[in-house]
């Protein structure tokens, strides 16, 4: 849903040979009232963070690039990402994100330029947002499919840019963004239209890797045999559901999307429990308390297994999960066949696999 600008953690680089210049990186922010502002980056294939100290909205970071990259920092309380390369840059203006203007990186300048080559799918997106949620089963079907159908539009033409551009940073940001949530297939189609060069700058070694992951959950790949133990502490085998679809729900007490859409798969669940369908979910959760209440409080009776480890969770690290709510649809034989599926889209696969009718079934 969030445009490219304001996706955290797609970070990207290109154009080999610039070490030898200085990234500069100058700050005159119209009422920004904080004295320090963090920017977020890659050194190598770490993520770091340099904390910059500000007066009077006036601030100076001299990061160590040696690529272009997009950086982020928290300004007027909004998550701007933009891109940094060496060389001398300015980010002036305010007292909104969407009043900075950022001037002297040429990379940044592709990105905007192309940004507004999106402006007609962002004026039909905005407003189905509003009616998100407020009509009928059938109308927010309609919705999510009409969402859906603009999200291919616009991967087509993200596509169409990185193949015409296969050398830019802007094309390996494209990459590196649908890298985060998307399906190995499509991942990995993008990444080979890239140039050599670009595959072998740093964020084209963290897609490489990243592809690695994505490959596990990839459709018609058997579901890892994972154990972990339930909220009574009795471990629990994933090998155990073999012979039911099961979707894999990965959850978290704290995460508010997800809350927002487990009485889905509640409704989901009672629908189909009874057509050899089950759910597992997988929390993400650290504190045990705040993991049983949340199952408590959202009444779901369905198998729940967790490790406690937060996002470090064994099973989400092995997917490499990035966000969540997240599911892998798994089925009978024990091999994905989708992901992601949420919503009244989760309502209308099922209906498909279990012969149920229109997603308009009671």
């Amino acid at each position: 849903m969030l445009k490219t600008k304001f996706i955290i953690a797609a970070l990207l680089c290109t154009g080999l040979g610039a070490s030898a210049q200085i990234t500069s990186v100058s700050g005159e922010l119209k009422g920004f009232k904080e004295e320090q502002v963090v920017f977020y980056y890659y050194k190598g294939d770490k993520s770091v963070s340099d904390t910059i100290k500000v007066k009077d909205g006036k601030f100076s970071w001299k990061p160590n690039l040696s690529e272009p990259q997009k950086v982020g920092a928290m300004l007027f309380q909004r998550y701007f990402q933009f891109f940094a390369e060496p060389g001398n840059i300015s980010v002036t203006g305010g007292p909104a994100v969407e009043d900075l203007k950022v001037t002297g990186s040429k990379s940044q300048d592709e990105y905007e330029a192309y940004d507004k080559t999106l402006k007609d799918l962002d004026d039909l997106e905005s407003p189905l947002y509003q009616k998100w949620g407020k009509g009928t089963k059938e109308a927010q079907v309609a919705l999510e499919e009409k969402v859906d159908s603009l999200r291919n539009v616009r991967r087509s033409r993200n596509d169409k840019y990185i193949a015409a551009h296969p050398k830019s940073s802007l094309s390996l940001s494209l990459v590196a963004d649908k890298a985060m949530m998307g399906t190995y297939d499509k991942v990995q189609a993008a990444y080979a239209t890239l140039d050599k060069s670009a595959q072998a700058t740093a964020a084209g070694k963290r897609i490489a890797e990243r592809l690695v992951l994505l490959e596990r959950s990839a459709i018609g790949t058997p579901m890892l045999d994972f154990t972990q133990n339930d909220t009574e502490g009795k471990p629990v085998r994933f090998a155990d559901f073999k012979g039911k679809y099961v979707l894999v729900d990965f959850w978290a007490s704290w995460c508010g999307p997800c809350r927002a859409e487990n009485p889905n798969v509640l409704k989901a669940y009672n629908q189909y429990k009874d057509k050899n369908f089950t759910v597992v979910g997988v929390s993400l959760d650290d504190k045990g308390e705040n993991w049983k209440k949340a199952i408590k409080d959202d009444n779901m009776p369905w198998t729940q297994v967790s490790d406690l480890k937060g996002w470090k969770n064994e099973v989400s690290t092995y997917y490499g999960i990035m966000g969540i709510p997240s599911t892998l649809l798994v089925d009978p034989q024990g091999k994905i066949i989708a992901k992601d599926l949420r919503g009244e889209m989760l309502n209308k696969k099922l209906a498909e696999l279990f012969n149920a009718g229109s997603t308009g079934s009671k």
